[in-house]
């Protein structure tokens, strides 16, 4: 499973150029409302690399495996990582 967090302080942001390829996939939400898992996302920051980042935001695809327990996105000041009792 994969999962699309924020890797610096400052909060998640898509930028424009991500926000209008998201849209192109059918996918137009704020990026509060994001599912990190979805696969139209990931395949934007998989195809946009460091252009899919937005202000004070470094995205980065992180890899949890199956055998997860109900994985989360967990944030400190904007740094997010993969919660489920280990971090990634």
């Amino acid at each position: 499973m994969k999962f699309v967090v924020n890797r610096c302080y400052g909060g998640f942001g898509l930028s424009v150029k991500a926000r209008k390829l998201l849209r192109k996939k059918g996918v137009d939400m704020d990026d509060y409302e994001l599912d990190r898992t979805s696969n139209e996302l990931i395949e934007v920051v998989e195809e946009l690399g460091k252009e899919a980042n937005g202000l004070c935001t470094k995205l980065a695809i992180i890899d949890v495996p199956e055998n997860a327990i109900n994985p989360y996105v967990e944030e400190y000041d904007g740094m997010e990582t993969i919660r489920e009792g280990r971090s990634w």
